[in-house]
């Protein structure tokens, strides 16, 4: 079982008129867990829900995507806001957080749960949730705590906005390498942590610290595999028609996380190492269709283990 660890919020999406908004069920960590519910790969959310019309709104959508919701308390409070610019020329959507007082915000080491089923063989972590506090040091504890027990994932989502101090988020995110098995980050990521750095001058640094795997997306492009044995896999991503492009990056991460759960490889550090040329490329392959659907569909709206096949 996976569980993925973080933020569930609502995203306000500009209407194609651009003078109302729709709100849409969204938050990185959350679309990740939905994409991996529509795969059918076992999948919990761990956070807290708010019991507002929002927060009920969030659990249903969770539950109705096969979502397990054993770590995941709903209490009174409020529910994080987020509102999508889409502008045109833009390469990635732009968003506003409204967080202040929001439960899963709020979380503290003490709502964490004490155990995990020895079921739980992946936690996943990332995006606003590792940078709002109180709740990003519970996380953090939480990663720290059971890393050496399970295959921890990350994909920083970097959103610059909820970041006042660079060099301090800069440093902290290469805490959260020690514990981290598989890097996922996008361009636009990248280029905010290191401005006009290559990462394979940064690699070399994150594989000593333990990461096994690498993972660059491209955007239009397509994605590129590194690995700490020195393996490089680009595949490039189908051409769509593209609707918007929120929700993609998510998408990516799930699917890539499905590919490896159903191989067998999301068990230790030593079945990510044994990862051939022909597994990534395949792996690759898969998670680009994936992003590449979501693409053609109105916000993050993960396809289904049947559109896949």
């Amino acid at each position: 079982m996976i569980v993925c660890c973080g933020e569930a919020l609502i995203d306000f999406i500009p209407t194609p008129e651009e003078k109302t908004f729709k709100a849409c069920p969204g938050g990185s960590i959350m679309n990740i867990a939905v994409g991996l519910g529509r795969m059918g790969v076992p999948v919990c959310f761990l956070s807290r829900l708010s019991t507002d019309l929002f927060g009920n709104l969030l659990a249903k959508h969770l539950t109705d995507n096969n979502v397990d919701l054993r770590y995941c308390p709903q209490i009174q409070g409020q529910t994080t806001l987020a509102f999508v610019s889409l502008s045109e020329g833009a390469h990635e959507p732009q968003y506003a957080f409204y967080a202040a007082g929001a439960v899963d915000r709020s979380m503290t080491p003490a709502d964490l749960p004490q155990r995990l089923e020895n079921e739980v063989s992946v936690l996943h972590f990332g995006s606003i949730s590792l940078v709002l506090e109180p709740g990003a040091s519970a996380l953090e504890t939480l990663m720290r705590r059971e890393s050496q027990q399970r295959v921890i994932t990350l994909d920083p989502n970097v959103r610059p906005l909820v970041i006042s101090d660079w060099d301090a988020y800069r440093a902290r995110f290469e805490g959260w390498l020690k514990f981290v098995d598989i890097l996922r980050l996008s361009e636009v990521d990248l280029e905010l942590l290191y401005p006009g750095k290559p990462i394979t001058d940064l690699m070399p640094s994150w594989f000593e610290m333990g990461v096994s795997l690498v993972i660059l997306t491209q955007g239009a492009s397509g994605a590129t595999a590194f690995t700490a044995s020195g393996e490089q896999v680009f595949v490039p991503v189908e051409k769509v028609a593209v609707r918007d492009t929120v929700g993609a990056g998510d998408t990516f991460f799930s699917a890539l996380l499905t590919y490896l759960y159903e191989g067998g490889f999301l068990v230790n550090a030593a079945a990510l190492a044994a990862l051939t040329q022909d597994t990534i490329t395949a792996c690759l392959r898969f998670a680009n269709r994936a992003a590449a659907i979501n693409c053609t569909r109105e916000g993050a709206d993960p396809p289904y283990r049947s559109e896949m096949d």
